[in-house]
C-alpha cells in the first residue's frame, strides 16, 4: 500500500487518569495526527533533535547519526509500514554507492534519527487509516519541556 508523507508536530507528554505518558504527534494531513506513545529517552531525543540541540557528548541516535557519516550511508526515508497489537513498526531506507538497504526499526528510534538526517518520515496508508486520529481527539497533552520543567 502506498505511504504518505508527515511531518513531526511535537513531542509531548499525554495525560489521563492511569498517569501520563511521553508520545510524539506525527501530523499527516489537515487536523489528522498519528500519536505514538514512546519511552522517556526516545521522547528527550525527538525533542533535543526538534530543537537542534547538541549535547557535549554524543548520546546513542546521535552516534547513530555519525556512525552513517563516516561510512557514507545516508538515511533516504523512515516509513511506518505497520501497526500490530498496538505496536507500531518501521523501517529505515538507507542508501550507499546508490545501493538501497532497508533496516527494522522503532518508529521512534527511527525519527529521532531521521530528524538529524533531515530524512523524510511516511507512513503506509493502511496503518493511517488504522489509527490516525483528529487533533481534537488527543488526549491532555503537556509540551514535554514545559512537563520537565515541574
Amino acid at each position: 500500500m502506498p505511504s504518505v508523507p508527515c511531518r513531526v508536530k511535537g513531542v509531548f507528554v499525554a495525560k489521563n487518569a492511569l498517569g501520563a505518558s511521553p508520545a510524539v504527534i506525527l501530523s499527516v494531513e489537515n487536523d489528522t495526527c498519528l500519536p505514538i506513545y514512546i519511552g522517556l529517552f526516545e521522547a528527550m531525543s525527538i525533542h533535543s533533535a526538534l530543537n537542534n540541540e547538541i549535547p557535549p557528548r554524543p548520546l546513542t541516535h546521535d552516534l547513530f547519526v555519525e556512525f552513517l557519516k563516516q561510512f557514507e550511508i545516508s538515511l533516504k526515508t523512515l516509513i511506518i509500514d505497520s501497526l500490530e497489537d498496538g505496536v507500531y513498526y518501521a523501517n529505515m531506507i538507507l542508501e550507499r554507492d546508490h545501493h538501497e538497504m532497508t533496516i527494522d526499526c522503532r518508529p521512534s528510534d527511527g525519527i529521532a534519527i531521521g530528524i538529524r538526517c533531515q530524512a523524510g518520515i511516511m507512513i503506509d496508508e493502511e496503518v493511517v487509516l488504522q489509527s490516525a486520529v483528529d487533533a481534537s481527539e488527543l488526549p491532555e497533552l503537556v509540551d514535554i519541556s514545559a512537563y520537565l520543567a515541574v
